[in-house]
């Protein structure tokens, strides 16, 4: 089981062990994606992160 999460009505998020919750909503995956040093891509979304000011130094 992985800690999943949904967001409520003011943007704040409520954790839960379920994939689907009672009221049908899909529920998303707590943990940050995995770290892999021969990706070959990851210029590419800092790239594209950059553009749309999505980075979390943007802010």
């Amino acid at each position: 089981m992985h800690l999943m999460y949904i967001l409520d009505e003011n943007g704040n998020r409520m954790y839960t062990l379920k994939k689907i919750t009672e009221g049908g909503n899909i529920t998303k995956s707590a943990h940050p994606a995995r770290f892999s040093p021969d990706d070959k891509y990851s210029r590419h979304r800092v790239t594209i992160k950059k553009r749309y000011g999505v980075l979390p130094t943007a802010f």
